[in-house]
């Protein structure tokens, strides 16, 4: 396999994949949890000028932390918001003050460049099993391929159309299944005038700027719960994600990055960025390109996408979220089935370690929820354990081909 690495010539015919494939995470990403920013903001009783300056710090700073990282270590480095800590803000926000959580969003921000500059977080990753962090990714998939064919019961029409499309295309011209599906979708949803864009009027979005209050509450009921959730429901199993498709970047620049990031914005309203997971999956595969060392276009393209839309604030994201949920479901779970399918192989493709791996991946799929930490950490920690008790020992140093990535 050519090196992940290189920074080889790209011709116009490696363009259209990847810059689908980055595309489609953009849509899945707004489409599918952007709903829980706007319910957050709800709870906090933003003003619609705040609730637009929240968009456009987390969509600007998302997609340039995404550009710059992919650009420089030319690897599909995918960066997203926090969707756990949305989900946990919906609640946290209704009893702290918004200038108060923003104070909490810089101190969590901090302790992630602290993290990322310490190095902490890389050899914590490196000492994962290979069979256990794959067996992890194809759980936490799991639903969104379930997901895919699940909406056959609410809009079958529009799933079966997806479906059947996909499997044509993959017959007769695999490399093409995906770009198909979607010019497909959004033709059909047009034709039946499901998505309305005669209200659409594109409003350059205005950051404000809001001086944080620190208080000790805030710290420990926002802060740190936000820092735990936002570690080990999106940095942990993104990292896994891009070790899956054997791309080996250090996790330390990434965090440190996203870090800063989050630093510079919170003060115009993002909760947290940080490296993808589900929708990062979309880009590092085979579906984004044949070659690896191609998929990082899938990175800068999605980060152009995101820059985008947070130049116009709200107006934009409305677009995404106005698609049927089908669609959404379908789109994603469908451009997922071949790393669902690669990570599966990968986990039970080691006789010795098959059955932790294989714990692994349906405590992941199970998706528990304990102590207000999600299904990725307990997964993780179920097939840690399972690993050490199975095998006898935890591995005490990573092997050969983990440790080549450059700090």
């Amino acid at each position: 396999m050519a090196s992940v690495s290189s920074r080889s010539s790209v011709h116009w015919s490696d363009l259209t994949h990847p810059v689908v494939a980055g595309l489609i995470s953009v849509i899945v990403n707004y489409g599918g949890t952007f709903i829980l920013v706007f319910q957050a903001a709800k709870v906090a009783g933003l003003s619609p000028a705040l609730t637009a300056s929240w968009v456009w710090s987390i969509s600007i700073g998302v997609g340039v932390t995404g550009l710059i990282l992919s650009w420089m270590f030319r690897e599909p480095i995918i960066t997203a918001w926090s969707t756990p800590a949305a989900a946990f803000l919906v609640s946290a926000l209704a009893t702290t003050s918004y200038a108060e959580a923003v104070g909490a969003y810089l101190i969590s921000a901090l302790a992630f460049v602290i993290l990322g500059l310490s190095g902490w977080f890389e050899r914590v990753i490196r000492l994962i099993p290979p069979g256990v962090a794959a067996g992890l990714l194809a759980g936490i998939l799991l639903q969104f391929g379930i997901k895919a064919f699940g909406g056959m019961s609410i809009d079958p029409l529009l799933a079966g159309l997806l479906i059947v499309a996909y499997v044509v295309l993959k017959r007769f011209s695999a490399r093409y299944a995906v770009v198909g599906i979607l010019v497909l979708g959004l033709t059909f949803l047009l034709i039946q005038d499901r998505v309305d864009l005669s209200g659409l009027t594109l409003t350059l979005a205005e950051p404000v700027f809001t001086v944080p209050v620190f208080s000790i509450n805030a710290l420990l009921s926002v802060a740190l719960p936000l820092f735990l959730i936002t570690l080990t429901g999106q940095y942990m199993p993104g990292m896994l994600v891009l070790r899956n498709e054997g791309f080996k970047t250090s996790a330390n620049p990434i965090v440190t990055l996203t870090g800063l990031g989050s630093l510079l914005m919170a003060p115009f309203g993002s909760h947290a960025f940080n490296l993808a997971a589900i929708t990062a999956a979309i880009c590092t595969g085979r579906e984004a390109h044949e070659a690896p060392s191609k998929r990082w276009i899938a990175g800068v393209a999605a980060g152009v996408f995101y820059i985008l839309i947070g130049v116009f604030g709200v107006t934009l994201a409305a677009v995404f979220m106005a698609f049927p949920a089908t669609f959404i479901t379908t789109l994603a779970g469908l451009a997922l089935l071949g790393t669902i399918g690669s990570s599966l192989a990968s986990a039970m493709a080691d006789a010795k370690t098959r059955e932790a791996s294989l714990i692994t991946f349906l405590a992941a799929a199970a998706n528990i929820t304990l102590l207000g930490i999600g299904g990725a950490f307990w997964g993780l920690v179920v097939g840690l354990v399972a690993y050490a008790v199975l095998d006898g020992r935890l591995p005490s140093r990573a092997p050969e081909s983990a440790r080549k990535g450059g700090d």
